[in-house]
């Protein structure tokens, strides 16, 4: 594992999880002192239960758990262009059992590393991988302990890259990217201040500003008194971080915040770029890209860093199915067809609301349609081996609020009763699972098929399984393969199934 941001420590807390023997390398010297990738949507949380650390990363929410406004606006008292997420608005919409979480990636990553090695994977920081080689069974990697200057080799049977937007494993593979590029270029500030009653109560906060005298952004953390606000530069005109010292930025902060005499203690000043890019392949044989290695989206939407945790939960858990021999190498396969196609979603959804909501100047007929944040999350369908669909419908997302539970989708949550017991479906999936009103049919299956009582009739219209189908749902919640009939031999069938879905034949 290279890199230790968010996918690649979701990626090996996961592995080490499974009992996969896991070593993690990051050239920085720990892990990211900046809030910047601030919030988990409840998908992401509901991955971080698989990984055994929803409830820690929720903790991180505390002071913001109720949820966020959201606004484009002059500064956070002045005029007010558009309202995104109003302060009344509800958050949970039913969709998921786990919660929305609040917390920042200073908070997260920590977490993950000390969960990861926990369960006995090897995380070194200040460690940079220098060459990587690979052959038909296996990497080769050079690595340099960047305080000692000592260098040792280390061979593994696979590689995760995930070592940021400037990745050197993409470019040692000469893996091309494609997109729009570098869109604008920002200065980070992050800062402690008493912001009184310009920030909602119990909830989160962010706005863009589109003021006179800048273009940025101003967020709140899960941090008593800390904040971040980003101002956007412009090389073109001959600007640079430098025009940015800590007096100017705080003269700034006082625009943004319409506070002239506040003392903002200024903590951290950084430039960034913001960009999209997508990789032409996440795969190269024996070595799988995630996060911003893969691609890298503008933050206005909040979904890269959420995307990240994605990527290496996918990959994670399909390497180990395949390392522990429960699945064949063409599982591998799905991961680049499954995870490139949403990446694309999520760049073109990040980049239309770039536009709106920072870049107006650059609207016209070639910026992508806005897309619903919940078909995003929740109802963006895979397409791959690992998926059996029999429909000729090419969309890939659908309305979750209306679910089809066809194969490919998202296996919507539904409050069952599970040992007597009101339980949401989504808990039920921990390794592959079968989801059936009639147990007593599909018993004998190579996988769990858990007992369960349905009283108000929403498994069976979400589903769309009847009394005695069933849907094969994978590790990661994701509908394998349905069916409405009763067939002549279950257990054989679901065994067939699992056959061609683990590539196994």
């Amino acid at each position: 594992m290279v890199g230790a941001g968010l996918g690649g420590l979701t990626a090996t807390l996961f592995l080490a999880r499974q009992g996969i023997s896991v070593l993690g390398v990051a050239k920085h010297a720990g892990t990211s002192p900046n809030p910047r990738a601030t919030g988990q949507t409840n998908r992401t949380m509901e991955i971080f239960r698989r990984c055994g650390v929803a409830d820690e990363v929720l903790r991180g929410s505390e002071g913001v758990a109720s949820g966020i406004v959201v606004k484009v606006a002059e500064s956070l008292r002045g005029r007010v262009f558009h309202t995104i997420v109003h302060e009344e608005d509800e958050v949970d919409v039913g969709l998921s059992p786990e919660a929305f979480g609040m917390a920042g990636q200073d908070y997260v990553e920590p977490v993950l590393l000390a969960a990861a090695r926990g369960h006995g994977a090897e995380v070194r920081f200040g460690t940079e991988l220098t060459s990587v080689r690979q052959d038909a069974s296996g990497v080769t990697a050079e690595l340099l302990d960047r305080a000692s200057g000592e260098a040792f080799r280390v061979r593994a049977d696979y590689l995760v890259a995930a070592d940021g937007h400037r990745s050197f494993v993409r470019e040692s593979l000469g893996i091309g990217r494609q997109g729009r590029g570098a869109l604008s270029h920002h200065v980070g500030v992050v800062f402690d201040a008493d912001m009184g009653d310009r920030l909602a109560a119990d909830k989160g906060t962010l706005f863009y500003l589109q003021n006179p005298e800048f273009t940025g952004v101003f967020m709140m953390t899960n941090t008593e008194r800390r904040n971040v606000f980003a101002v956007e530069y412009h090389p073109e005109r001959g600007e640079s971080p430098a025009d940015f010292p800590a007096e100017r930025c705080r003269e700034l902060l006082r625009v943004a915040t319409d506070e002239p005499d506040l003392e903002p203690d200024i903590l951290e000043i950084t430039s960034w770029e913001m960009a999209a890019w997508l990789s032409d392949r996440f795969r190269a044989g024996r070595v799988f890209l995630v996060g911003d290695a893969a691609k890298v989206t503008p933050p206005t939407g909040g979904l890269g860093g959420n995307t990240a945790v994605g990527d290496g939960y996918d990959i994670a858990w399909k390497l180990a199915a395949v390392l522990r021999g429960e699945a064949g190498p063409g599982l591998l396969d799905s991961y680049e067809a499954e995870r490139r196609p949403y990446a694309r979603h999520i760049i073109d959804a990040s980049f239309a609301n770039y536009v709106e909501r920072l870049a107006p100047h650059l609207a016209g007929p070639d910026v992508p349609e806005p897309v619903d944040h919940l078909r995003l999350i929740f109802g963006y369908r895979c397409r791959s081996g690992a998926v059996l669909i029999e429909d000729d419908d090419p969309a890939e997302l659908e309305n979750p609020l209306e679910p089809s539970g066809r194969p490919g989708f998202r296996a919507p949550h539904v409050t069952v009763l599970h040992d007597g017991a009101a339980t949401s479906t989504v808990d039920l999936v921990r390794d592959w699972t079968l989801i059936t009103l009639n147990r007593a049919v599909w018993a004998d299956a190579p996988v769990e098929v858990p007992e369960l009582a349905d009283p108000t009739g929403e498994l069976a219209k979400r589903y769309g399984i009847g009394p005695d189908g069933a849907s094969l749902i994978r590790p990661d919640g994701v509908i394998a393969w349905r069916t409405t009939q009763r067939p002549t031999a279950p257990a054989a069938t679901v065994t067939s199934v699992l056959n061609r879905v683990k590539a196994h034949s």
